[in-house]
């Protein structure tokens, strides 16, 4: 049984000073009659009424405290349910270079693949996944997981000057598939988000996603930034100046990973369009889950309302028939 307000059954405490009132008012104040001589008194047996006395008393009680519980709304809950679920593995690599301070999306690339990230894990609570960020080189944020909270605060702590600048997507992508590759799920999938082309590193693209195919990883590929050029923040002495800098993805390279893998490339090319091409790989690596749940709940505060009626009404009687005072 709950309740829907329980912070009203500590009204239940106000019934104990009145019990201890009760108490010691009937063992120090008892009334009296002087008589001469109690032998015409001897051999009488008590009446019955005698022991109905404190009858009405607990009644009162009694009725208090159920009337209590009954605003307090006491429900029974019946529920059950079954539900099986396969989980997927998941890896976010998340380009950190410079490049990613552009503000084509708002408020700039990097914040922006941070946000919907945010939302993306939300959106999996079934799942292991974990972090990868690479710029010139590449380090885990945060290993395979299922704490999604703290995945979140590393992820929203994520920032430009982490590591040294450059673009090493390969060595991004090869770290993510180390850090997936021995995981027991099965599905295993790497979202690879960059704004640039490869510049750095020991490791080209398309070899780690030719090892990334060995291991039956699947990599997404993301392009993040506007068609043309975009504005970047320069600081200078007189403050930031805007500069309009060229956008050089290198679409073919994302997409012949994606290809090789089983994946597929995305181009994003502002914020709204980036939260849309992580709903579609959310739509495409949902798992079959089979629930079956029941939920009701039944009111049961009008069983504890009459019975405190019930005990009301035998306090009447009783104090109008049998345990009826004279004035």
């Amino acid at each position: 049984m709950t309740f829907e307000y329980p912070l009203y059954l500590l009204f239940l405490l106000l019934l104990v000073p009145a019990i201890v009132w009760y108490v010691l008012r009937n063992r120090y104040y008892t009334a009296e009659i002087k008589f001469s001589s109690t032998k015409a008194f001897e051999g009488m047996k008590k009446s019955p009424v005698v022991y109905l006395r404190h009858l009405p008393f607990i009644l009162g009680m009694l009725a208090s405290a159920l009337l209590i519980v009954a605003i307090a709304r006491p429900q029974k809950t019946d529920n059950w349910s079954n539900k099986t679920t396969e989980g997927i593995d998941i890896v976010m690599a998340v380009d950190i270079s410079g490049s990613m301070l552009a503000e084509d999306l708002k408020p700039n690339r990097l914040d922006a693949a941070k946000q919907v990230g945010v939302n993306f894990i939300g959106s999996r609570p079934n799942d292991n996944i974990g972090l990868v960020v690479f710029a010139g080189e590449s380090f885990t944020q945060c290993p395979l997981t299922v704490n999604h909270a703290e995945l979140i605060n590393l992820l929203q702590g994520v920032q430009f000057g982490m590591i040294e600048d450059g673009t090493a997507i390969g060595s991004g992508l090869a770290t993510a598939i180390n850090r997936i590759k021995d995981s027991k799920a099965k599905s295993k999938v790497v979202i690879l988000l960059t704004d640039g082309t490869n510049n750095m590193g020991e490791i080209a693209p398309v070899t780690a996603g030719e090892i990334a195919k060995t291991f039956g990883i699947r990599v997404y590929t993301i392009g993040v930034g506007t068609r043309g050029k975009a504005p970047y923040p320069f600081r200078t002495p007189y403050g930031i100046q805007y500069q309009d800098i060229d956008v050089d993805i290198d679409e073919p390279t994302l997409m012949q990973i994606a290809e090789l893998t089983g994946g597929r490339y995305f181009r994003a090319t502002d914020t709204k369009g980036l939260q849309a091409v992580y709903d579609e790989i959310d739509a495409l690596e949902k798992t079959k889950i089979d629930v079956k749940e029941f939920s009701s709940k039944e009111e049961l505060y009008h069983l504890f309302a009459l019975a405190a009626f019930i005990c009301l009404l035998c306090d009447v009687v009783l104090r109008n028939t049998v345990l009826r005072s004279i004035p």
